[in-house]
């Protein structure tokens, strides 16, 4: 069995989900690409996967708020490989729970004194045989995350505008790729939290710009610096736009998520909708796939989010 052959195996299709009054309510035709039923719960597995079954290393180190983190442990678990995950002090207890779970090391930092790529290097160091992966500045994630682009263009009939989260732009730089191919022209829209608006002030500048600190955001997978430089190559010509989202319009689109499409989104995954909310003329008149990137929330946060 090939390569291609054994990732398609592992990996579960999106699933697609239509709501007539989500549609309604945000005044679009919409269907929604849910990765939340993917192993470990989001998008990050399809990267995750690809590069533990492409690389000869038998321990991999990342940094990762959680997704990406239990993404790798897993897929190193059905490997048999290791995988050592660095991952914030305030990082959710379910995420930090379920790399243990899976098998991987963690290691917790503070960083407001130490970033998680300092703790990274110190431990490449430690372990200089160690394949350190990007959970989103890799050509391997990038490759693994145009799978869902792929099976996004293929829907039909294929949506016009595909709107997605972006934190370090490894999903979003995946899933232009994997459209490219479609025989109609499909637009990719990104969605980001106000309060970390790098990737938007990149393509306003024409190069990678960066936050002062990790920004301190409800959506806990676009808690990054910066852009990678690998995805910045595909983002700066091929994403349309950067919808900046406000707090509490990604609040507003997980409790819509749950009451209309009866969808458990974490809040990153729900910034794809937060875009509609916050920019509807942008998306009025057009057929729109909002890319739902995982579910993997703290339970009490969630009710926190469903009852406010």
């Amino acid at each position: 069995m090939s390569q291609l052959q054994e990732f398609g195996r592992i990996v579960r299709p999106t699933t697609i989900i239509e709501s007539r009054q989500l549609s309604d309510r945000l005044g679009v035709r919409l269907v929604i690409a849910s990765e939340t039923f993917q192993h470990t719960g989001s998008f990050k597995f399809r990267a995750a996967y690809n590069v533990a079954s492409r690389v000869p290393q038998n321990l991999l180190i990342t940094a990762s708020s959680g997704n990406f983190g239990q993404a790798l442990a897993y897929a190193c678990s059905l490997l048999r490989k290791s995988c050592i995950v660095v991952m914030p002090a305030n990082s959710t207890r379910v995420k930090v729970d379920a790399v243990r779970e899976y098998g991987g090391q963690v290691e917790m930092v503070d960083v407001r004194v130490k970033s998680r790529q300092d703790r990274v290097a110190e431990l490449a160091l430690e372990h200089p045989d160690a394949y350190i992966a990007s959970s989103h500045d890799d050509p391997l994630v990038i490759e693994g995350n145009s799978s869902l682009g792929k099976e996004i263009s293929a829907l039909s009939p294929a949506p016009e505008m595909v709107v997605a989260p972006v934190g370090g732009g490894g999903l979003t730089a995946g899933i232009i790729l994997g459209v490219e191919q479609s025989p109609r022209k499909i637009r990719v829209i990104g969605a980001e939290p106000l309060a970390g608006n790098d990737a938007a002030r990149s393509l306003q500048a024409g190069k990678i710009v960066s936050n002062a600190a990790e920004p301190e955001t409800i959506a806990d997978g676009a808690r990054n610096i910066r852009l990678g430089k690998h995805n910045w190559e595909i983002l700066k010509s091929g994403l349309t736009v950067v919808v900046e989202v406000p707090e509490e319009t990604i609040i507003q689109a997980t409790r819509l998520l749950f009451d209309l499409a009866n969808l458990k989104a974490e809040p990153t995954g729900a910034l794809g909708v937060a875009a509609l909310i916050t920019r509807p003329d942008l998306f009025r008149g057009y057929f729109i796939c909002c890319v739902v990137s995982g579910g993997n929330v703290d339970p009490g946060l969630y009710a926190t989010i469903l009852t406010a």
